[in-house]
């Protein structure tokens, strides 16, 4: 097997020996080192053989001193067919160039097809679309993930609550979801606006119903602010009673902050390097040479080609190596106790409504033990304290 393959790389000719004296002509071929293989007798004045193509200039002076003749009338091996290829080598690069272009078109994006949105908002998309890079003619291994892409379209165009994203074939396929804002039904049962929490009334406004408080009023949880039965016991009616009513409410907050805190921040450096995947198997083209980052982390990017609808098992993949380092941060104890506020002010902001408003803050105790800092904040708070009940008759 292996004189087989190192015959197909160097190659072989199949000769027809006629004349006298053949047995002869091959003795003399075995002594100088010719090697043949394959011999065929056809009567008893002709025979054929192979041989490799290097021995061909050592039988001709054998042959001229024997009385017989040869003649070459089989070829076989790796130079035949580079001959025969560099012959057709028009079918070669047109098949190649062939396959290379569908290879090419095959990873180009094709088509954008939105579904689910409005003429507006179809036309936000793709504006958006065109500053992120996905456009017609473009290719997709240059483009960043299906993921990446959703998260920036739902992040920057507020019409929509939602969007799917995927991508089949050459295709861009987005399904919306819009942002509904229908207005609040209105309430024709009649109801009571009742306080949702303890608190201090501070400012109200009452466009129907019968107030049962003031401000300044100190008010429970449950306990009913305004009512909707109007008018005397003989000529009662029931009314849908609405309102506005803020109150002075009161929390609780724990906070631990750390006086001494090590964390890792990127210092802007980087470094981009490109490789193609062949079976997993990463080769690097682009982004060489050695860097002295002592810490970093690697971005990962994979975009696999593809031929027609099918995948092949090459991908384009970009790594980006960011530096990073460790940053100590010390706080002196005044400090520490500030960013607790702060920490316990923003927390509970994110719990509260958009028109609400801390009023004052107060520390009720702080701890300082094993390098941390322990406050409990109190806060006064202005708040819609209304939550609204149905109202039975006769109530």
């Amino acid at each position: 097997m292996k004189n087989q393959w190192l015959n197909f790389f160097s190659g072989s000719v199949k000769i027809l020996v006629k004349g006298k004296g053949i047995e002869r002509l091959i003795n003399d071929c075995v002594r100088n080192d010719i090697h043949i293989w394959n011999v065929r007798r056809y009567g008893t004045q002709s025979l054929s053989f192979f041989m490799l193509l290097d021995d061909v200039k050592k039988i001709r002076p054998i042959v001229r001193k024997s009385d017989c003749k040869i003649e070459f009338v089989g070829r076989k091996g790796f130079p035949f067919l580079i001959k025969k290829s560099i012959l057709n080598s028009g079918f070669v690069l047109g098949g190649l160039f062939f396959f290379v272009l569908i290879g090419i078109l095959s990873n180009m994006v094709w088509g954008i097809e939105v579904r689910g949105a409005k003429p507006k908002t179809e036309h936000l998309i793709r504006k958006e679309l065109r500053e992120i890079g996905v456009e017609k003619g473009k290719f997709q291994f240059l483009l960043t993930d299906v993921e990446s892409i959703q998260r920036q379209l739902t992040n920057n165009i507020e019409e929509i609550t939602w969007i799917g994203v995927e991508l089949k074939g050459t295709t861009y396929h987005f399904e919306v979801v819009e942002k509904k804002q229908p207005e609040s039904p209105e309430q024709l049962s009649p109801r009571n606006i009742v306080a949702k929490k303890k608190a201090i009334i501070t400012d109200m406004f009452v466009e129907e119903g019968h107030p049962l408080v003031q401000v300044n009023d100190y008010v429970e949880k449950g306990q009913i602010l305004v009512s909707g039965a109007i008018g005397k016991e003989d000529n009662k009616q029931y009314v849908t009673a609405r309102g506005e009513i803020f109150g002075e409410t009161w929390y609780k907050s724990d906070v631990t902050i750390a006086l001494k805190t090590k964390f890792s921040v990127f210092t802007g450096n980087y470094k981009t390097k490109h490789f193609i995947k062949i079976f997993n198997t990463p080769i690097q083209i682009w982004g060489y040479g050695s860097t002295k980052y002592k810490s970093f982390e690697i971005e990962k990017t994979e975009n696999k080609l593809k031929f027609l609808k099918w995948n092949l098992p090459i991908a384009y993949e970009k790594q980006i190596m960011r530096e990073n380092e460790s940053i100590s941060r010390e706080y002196t104890l005044e400090e520490a106790v500030e960013a607790a506020k702060e920490i316990g002010r923003s927390e509970l902001k994110s719990k509260l409504a958009s028109d609400s408003i801390i009023k004052s803050e107060k520390v009720l105790r702080q701890t300082d033990n094993n390098g941390k800092v322990k406050l409990e904040i109190y806060f006064k708070v202005i708040e819609n304290i209304v939550t609204t009940i149905p109202l039975v008759q006769g109530d």
